[in-house]
């Protein structure tokens, strides 16, 4: 691989840039902003600026990793996957079904390698979560509660939380799609959920558009009750779980790596890895696209995996009404 691109400038898109730089330190990598501008600032890790997607093609890139905001990413993947360039698209996939599908199309009519990319998939302790669950720890699942709640404005401090891409809904912003991790990796663990009840919410004091808190309540195909919870209020960032079932409870913590059990010999740590360099997981999802698009063994996120979330999102706002709250 001698030539990369990433699309988009925003943080995510940095970070891609300097790991695609540490992995492949030799490979020549060009930038492109979400809109197609030049922009006057210089990039990082960057070895040149393209204006279109015409001129990634014409430069015959190897892999992109799309990272622009989410309703962009269906013009941007589709036009590459037809030129048959692996393409690995930042979360969520896209922000309609619509664009889900015709992303889907375009990967099958071409043939193409591509990936969608919810890293937390690669965080060591959603490994050993997974495997538990594989393992059947628990028994029959009863109920589960994930929760995610951290305050937008801290986010990016030096920036106005009200124009980042989290806080636009033209940009796909709001609880739901920047925070759609939990609603992938419950589908993960815990298969298809049915949505039973929401409510979406938008409060005064951060005062958007969008919504900045989503409470859900689903079921699992089994039965079992799973709670979510997503905000941008919690002044100190919270992400955990706790799934209860037959033989036991498992929490996970996601913030401190860790996994603990408790049962009728009371509670255990089985996982923490506190100190985890985190943007290895970032690392892992690009090696791991890599090795599927030379077709050896991977565990890369399919689009039809992808696809689920924003199917569970547009089921979600249709059982929700967004509400103020003061």
């Amino acid at each position: 691989m001698s030539k990369v691109a990433v699309i988009g400038l925003g943080n995510i898109a940095t970070r891609h840039r300097r790991n695609l730089k540490a992995l492949y330190p030799n490979v020549t990598l060009l930038a492109m902003s979400a809109s197609g501008r030049i922009p006057e600032e210089a990039i990082s890790d960057c070895d040149g600026i393209v204006g279109s997607i015409d001129e990634l093609i014409a430069q015959r890139v190897q892999l992109v990793i799309v990272a622009s905001p989410a309703p962009f990413h269906a013009r941007h993947a589709i036009a590459l996957l037809e030129a048959n360039i692996p393409v690995l698209i930042e979360k969520p996939l896209a922000t309609t079904s619509e664009d889900c599908q015709a992303i889907c199309k375009a990967a099958e009519r071409s043939g193409t390698p591509v990936a969608v990319g919810y890293c937390l998939r690669y965080l060591s302790s959603a490994l050993q979560i997974k495997a538990l669950f594989e393992q059947g720890i628990l028994g029959e699942l009863y109920h589960a509660h994930i929760e995610i709640g951290q305050y937008l404005p801290d986010w990016r401090p030096s920036k106005d939380y009200r124009e980042c891409v989290s806080a636009r809904p033209e940009l796909g912003g709001g609880a739901l799609l920047e925070l759609s991790h939990e609603l992938d990796y419950s589908q993960w663990l815990l298969g298809p959920l049915a949505v039973q009840h929401a409510i979406l919410r938008s409060s005064h004091e951060l005062g958007l558009e969008v919504e900045d808190s989503a409470d859900v309540m689903s079921t699992t195909q089994s039965g079992a009750v799973v709670t979510i919870h997503l905000d941008f209020l919690q002044r100190q960032a919270y992400r955990r779980c706790r799934f209860v079932g037959q033989l036991g409870a498992l929490e996970w913590d996601l913030i401190g790596n860790a996994i603990y059990f408790t049962d009728g010999e009371g509670r255990r740590a089985l996982y923490s890895e506190p100190e985890w360099d985190k943007n290895q997981m970032y690392l892992e999802m690009v090696r791991d696209f890599v090795a599927a698009t030379q077709h050896q063994t991977n565990q890369a996120i399919t689009l039809q995996e992808a696809s689920l979330s924003v199917s569970l999102i547009e089921k979600i706002k249709q059982q929700a009404q967004p509400k103020a709250v003061s």
